[in-house]
């Protein structure tokens, strides 16, 4: 059974940073094809980053130079690191998990079709 369980979200003024966290269970980080992705209410999801099992990534263009994604293979945890935030940036953030070996820019466009994700942690980030 996967699991995946998101932390780190809050509330930071623009120009902060906060790091998330996402702990996997039944799913290797390392091995597997990883992303985030975020959906404020109302809106469509929208793909903010992704890794795969190589090692490369992808980021969407709003966060592109902002955030970085990464993993720590042995605590088998995902990470986005979010710096200089925006309040545009304010929304629900899910960890995700595929199970198709795609590029990680058809999982950055369609998080869709991710099999896995988490709960969600929520950011906010005020003006």
């Amino acid at each position: 059974q996967v699991q995946l369980v998101e932390s780190g979200g809050g509330s930071v003024q623009a120009g902060g940073s906060l790091r998330l966290s996402c702990a996997a269970s039944g799913y290797s980080v390392r091995n597997g094809y990883m992303g985030w992705f975020r959906q404020a209410p109302g809106k469509e999801r929208e793909g903010v980053a992704t890794i795969d099992r190589g090692g490369t990534t992808t980021y969407g263009d709003p966060v592109k130079g902002r955030f970085t994604i990464s993993r720590d293979d042995a605590e088998n945890t995902l990470y986005l690191q979010m710096n200089n935030l925006k309040p545009e940036d304010t929304s629900m953030y899910y960890c995700a998990a595929g199970s198709a070996s795609w590029s990680g820019w058809k999982y950055l466009a369609r998080p869709e079709l991710y099999s896995y994700r988490g709960q969600g942690t929520q950011v906010t980030v005020s003006s």
